[in-house]
């Protein structure tokens, strides 16, 4: 049997009510707080972040390719692909989709007042699938028609509240250019992303209608949407498609595009990891105070051993060892609450957040297994090195001082 484990399993089962026993609690409760406040941290971080980048590269793709221009009007100078390039894309590791657009600023008069929209044409290629889950009513446009083009769109919540429009609804709408044309939209579905940028003013609808208005050819988009298989290798993915293209086109990354929100998200975790910092270092200050306790507790005995022969060595990884016992039993103690709150936050989604603020209208979870194995064995390993600490104490008592300690 290992000597010090048996030593400090019989030293750490004190009678109830005991100092020591107070004292193992505390240390307990101690280290389950520490890491349940850490897991969910990151719990609550990695579903902030994941919902939201998952809202942006639905809308907008992972990578746009575009005309190169020095404009930044609304406006696309028309490009197309040949189907070498497309092929290429395709083939490459890293593209999973790609998908046409084209974009139309254009007005709508509706109840006297006048609201501003960007209308988003999209063709048959488009992954209606990855929307489905934002559609809050009605359903995505049918393109399939007889006409030259179909009116159906998909307009936001909030501007379907704003103009008083549901499902079924027309929409007279005046496209700016010279000269404006009218066009009658019918509202289809009604989509909810909990992004501003697409809610205030988006419109899904034909990107026939565009090519129409703009008197383009069928090959006429006003640019592509790449979705990579990888999104961590996405710089990557870049510059393999980047390579692919003619001089006349560019690239755009969706990081780059709405840098502000990856700033925010980057700022959100720097705080998470300020807070554990902070959190590790408690939890290594109060370890640290509960093995100098128990060592002054047991002062008596550590005389007693080192009379019959013990060495430091065996009385310090006796008293080491005892801490990690704890340190074990805490961060059973606090995955346990961790996982009951993120089980509960996840299915019934308890705590409401402001959708305009955060993009979202509740505390989203994320279930990374990777990430909570690694907390715990980084919390494992520091607070269970910083053990060795207090021990040091006990190679400088004396047997005899020991034994009379009181």
């Amino acid at each position: 049997m290992n000597l010090p484990y048996f030593i400090s399993k019989r030293i750490s089962s004190g009678e109830q009510g005991s100092f020591a026993n107070i004292i193992h609690k505390v240390a307990i409760a101690s280290v389950a707080l520490g890491i349940a406040i850490m897991l969910v941290s990151f719990l609550v971080l990695g579903g902030f972040q994941n919902n939201i980048k998952e809202k942006l590269f639905t809308f907008s793709g992972h990578i746009q390719i575009k005309k190169y221009t020095f404009s930044s009007d609304y406006d696309e100078i028309p490009i197309t692909l040949t189907q070498e390039e497309k092929d290429g894309i395709l083939n490459s590791s890293y593209v999973r989709h790609i998908q046409s657009y084209a974009l139309k600023p254009g007005l709508i008069n509706r109840n006297k007042e006048v609201f501003g929209l960007l209308f988003k044409g999209v063709g048959k290629d488009y992954d209606t699938l990855a929307i489905q889950d934002y559609i809050v009513s009605g359903r995505f446009p049918n393109f399939k028609t007889d006409q030259k083009f179909s009116s159906e769109v998909l307009i936001s919540q909030k501007m379907a509240n704003q103009m008083q429009v549901k499902v079924g609804d027309a929409l007279p709408t005046v496209f700016i250019m010279d000269p404006p044309k009218n066009r009658r939209l019918v509202v289809s579905g009604i989509f909810n992303s909990g992004l501003a940028d697409f809610d205030e003013q988006v419109v899904i609808g034909d990107i026939e209608m565009i090519r129409v208005l703009n008197n383009w050819a069928d090959e006429f988009v006003g640019g592509y949407e790449v979705f990579v298989n990888d999104v961590d290798r996405l710089v990557e993915a870049d510059d393999v498609i980047l390579s692919l293209l003619s001089a006349d086109h560019m690239t755009e990354r969706v990081d780059e595009k709405f840098k502000h929100v990856f700033d925010w998200l980057g700022l959100l975790a720097q705080n998470v990891f300020i807070l554990i910092g902070l959190i590790l270092f408690v939890a290594c200050f109060n370890m640290v105070s509960v093995l100098f306790i128990l060592i002054m507790e047991r002062t008596p005995m550590i005389g007693v051993f080192k009379a019959l022969g013990a060495g430091n060595v065996l009385l310090r990884r006796v008293f080491a060892m005892n801490g990690l016992r704890l340190v074990f039993r805490g961060l059973l103690v606090g995955n346990l609450i961790a996982f009951v709150f993120g089980y509960l936050q996840y299915q019934f989604k308890l705590i409401p957040l402001d959708a305009a603020t955060y993009y979202m209208s509740h505390v989203p979870i994320d279930w990374n297994w990777t990430r909570i194995v690694v907390v715990n064995a980084v919390t494992l390993i520091i607070v269970g090195g910083v053990l060795l600490v207090p021990t040091a104490i006990i190679s400088r008592i004396s047997p005899v001082k020991a034994i009379r300690f009181d």
